[in-house]
């Protein structure tokens, strides 16, 4: 592989692309793909009660943290903020990282770098590099494919197989519910922890299945329990954190890893929380005695229909594993694939049905989609099936099929999508109002627990319940008698559990900050009614960085 003339001299540039995003534009931004994970894909439908952040961009702040180079790390900018970094400062490298449907916006950031700073050599990557023929769209001197830290530190002639050094990062930033940012006090959420890239069970609609090599394959960045522990205590005094999302598309199918990081945690007296994604066969490898034992407080999961091929589901009857997960107190976020093969008219309601009566605490729903660089893509391009005319900003999964569906039209597809987050959000309720149901049945089985870190950590979450939420469980229990009176009538009944375990603190704390929440919840929802939307901040950060003069 070349290298650049000028090594870990070079200054780099690393963006993400511009925004804004939450709004229909000529650069495939799209009002109906925000940049928030859940709002987007998971509580969509919930109005006020919708969970709403944002993530970070997390792949160009790795690469930053293990180089040498004087980098600046450029997040979320505007296409003005983009052209000033690039005129302000010199830089020998721009890389731009994005996901296919933005693929325009790359196509004029290069644009722009080639205009504003033409002596720059332009490196893209993430997903977007899936595009089967990117280098004829886009005027780029290197396309990224895969793991973009080794490639970053080959190019600059380092060690591509030095360890990897892992930056302290804040999962979510900006969160709101009920028309209230929450405060962003050090320490009060969890952060990002990234074992490794890729999946190996390789299912063929999986994007990054398919980036990281496949089916079978995975770019593991810690090998051991031991030293997944050293890096969570590392940022755990950095950030003041007890809680880490755990970005690894099956955590616990590494079984001797997981435990022997949940011996160190025993050892240490570790009570950290681990939000995880793991497929339900995995899940079934541990007792959930080690699942509580190792912070396990929320689980990602696939909930493919059972008629499907996927072997992540063989053999588990999921509304069981769901109902004893929620029990012990872990929460539970669905994944759910609408527009599966052999989904009809005739059947979709059912299978719907069938997956919003798991009552899972999250539930994500997605239309089946070929996106390019999946085996699923290959094969629907191979029998001619995918629709030529559909815009790739268009093609993420929350709007239209981008292929001739068997027996669903196009714009039948969105319609059953739409239905599916309604029905959910209608029959279960608020996401918020099943979580402090699984939280109290949590705190309920373990509070007297014999292990000090257990009790340790459903005592926080007991807090919380206690607190703003049961004041929030008083606005949902008013708010959704015009949804579902019977839902409105178990989340009262649900607060006043709430309130039977803390009978001072939750009572007052839903008499005076519940009439708050409500007023917030409805003042949002006519925000939202008048096409309110939220964007991001901008982020600049450099590392290594020495002013030219």
């Amino acid at each position: 592989m070349e290298t650049h003339p000028k090594g870990t001299r070079a200054r780099i540039l690393l963006s993400s692309v511009f925004g804004p995003y939450a709004q229909d534009d000529e650069f495939g931004s799209r009002s109906i793909n925000p940049m928030e994970l859940y709002h987007n894909q998971v509580t969509r439908a919930q109005g006020s009660f919708s969970l709403r952040m944002f993530h970070r961009s997390w792949g160009i702040m790795l690469i930053q943290e293990n180089i040498s180079a004087p980098c600046s790390v450029l997040d979320f900018p505007t296409r003005e903020a983009f052209a000033r970094e690039l005129t302000t400062n010199h830089y020998d490298i721009v890389g731009i990282t994005s996901i296919i449907v933005n693929v325009r916006k790359v196509r004029e950031m290069c644009r722009m770098v080639r205009k504003l700073s033409p002596g720059s050599v332009i490196v893209v990557g993430g997903h977007v590099a899936a595009i089967p023929g990117l280098e004829n769209m886009i005027d780029a001197d290197h396309i990224v494919r895969g793991e973009g830290i080794s490639w970053m530190r080959s190019y600059l002639g380092e060690d591509a197989h030095a360890p990897i050094r892992h930056p302290a990062i804040v999962s979510g930033l900006q969160a709101r519910i009920l028309g209230v940012r929450l405060p962003q006090r050090k320490g009060g959420t969890a952060a990002t922890l990234i074992p490794s890239v890729g999946c190996p069970m390789g299912c063929n609609f999986c994007t990054t299945s398919a980036f990281f090599g496949g089916k079978g394959k995975f770019v593991n960045f810690y090998q051991t329990g031991d030293e997944l522990f050293e890096v969570m205590c590392r940022i755990e005094s950095e950030l003041k954190v007890h809680s880490f999302f755990v970005m690894d598309e099956n955590f616990l199918l590494y079984r001797p890893r997981a435990m022997r990081l949940l011996e160190r945690m025993k050892q240490a007296g570790k009570s950290w929380e681990l939000s995880v994604f793991a497929s339900a066969n995995a899940i079934r490898k541990y007792t959930m005695l080690e699942l509580v034992e190792l912070g396990v407080s929320w689980v990602w999961m696939g909930l493919e229909s059972p008629r499907s091929s996927y072997g992540k589901l063989q053999g588990t009857d999921i509304g069981q594993l769901t109902r004893e997960l929620r029990e012990h107190g872990i929460r539970v976020q669905g994944s759910t694939i609408i527009g599966l093969e052999h989904h009809t008219p005739e059947n979709i309601a059912a299978e719907i049905e069938s997956a919003v009566s798991y009552q899972t605490d999250f539930h994500q729903f997605m239309l089946y989609t070929p996106v390019p660089g999946t085996p699923l893509h290959k094969e629907m391009s191979d029998q001619g099936r995918m629709l030529t005319d559909v815009d790739l900003a268009d093609s993420h999964g929350q709007h239209k099929f981008n292929f001739r569906h068997a027996a669903i039209s196009r714009d039948d597809s969105k319609k059953f999508l739409d239905s599916a987050f309604r029905r959910d959000f209608e029959r279960n309720g608020p996401s918020l109002y099943r979580m402090c149901q699984t939280m109290l049945l949590g705190w309920q089985r373990y509070k007297h627990c014999a292990d000090p870190r257990v009790r340790e950590r459903f005592s926080r979450e007991g807090k919380k319940l206690s607190g703003a939420y049961n004041a929030a469980l008083w606005v949902m229990e008013r708010e959704f008698k015009k949804v579902n009176q019977s839902v409105s009538e178990q989340i009262h009944n649900l607060r006043r559990e709430v309130e039977k375990e803390f009978p001072i603190i939750a009572r007052l704390t839903a008499l005076s900050l519940g009439p708050v929440l409500l007023w917030t919840a409805r003042r949002e929802e006519k925000r939202l009614a008048a096409g309110c939307t939220y964007e991001p901040p901008t982020f600049i950060e450099r590392r290594n960085w020495v002013s030219v003069s």
